[in-house]
């Protein structure tokens, strides 16, 4: 099974970075859902998340689930070559990096405004989205 991320749909910050995911993986590495899709909220009950609190974006993969700022970091380990120059900062200690994660996750909506839909993806993306 295909890396799967699962994102904040309504987010414009969220939707620029899956944009920028697709840009970055046309070989198609990674698989695609809103955390507000039926998978979505599935995956967030086994991590034991609230629901109804879409704060991270989330990576399952072979059975686990990460959060917060370990997503970008596993995203830049499954990539490989030169994205694994960005695990260096997998040296600051999970608390710093997650209350920065945190911060910006709190200011999404204000600093990149929010959506009124889920994003469509195109039919030939489609695929990569479930």
């Amino acid at each position: 099974m295909k890396p799967i991320i699962l994102f904040d749909g309504v987010c414009n910050l969220c939707n620029g970075f899956v944009q920028t995911m697709i840009r970055i993986d046309p070989k198609g590495k990674f698989q695609f859902a809103a955390l507000q899709s039926e998978f979505g909220q599935e995956v967030m009950g086994k991590a034991k998340l609230p629901v109804n609190e879409l704060n991270t974006v989330i990576l399952y993969h072979n059975g686990k689930i990460f959060t917060h700022s370990d997503v970008p970091l596993e995203i830049c380990r499954l990539l490989g070559g030169f994205w694994r120059l960005f695990l260096i900062f997998k040296l600051i200690p999970r608390a710093l990096r997650n209350r920065i994660y945190n911060w910006v996750a709190r200011n999404r909506y204000r600093w990149f405004g929010k959506s009124e839909s889920c994003m469509i993806p195109t039919p030939e993306l489609r695929e990569r989205f479930l």
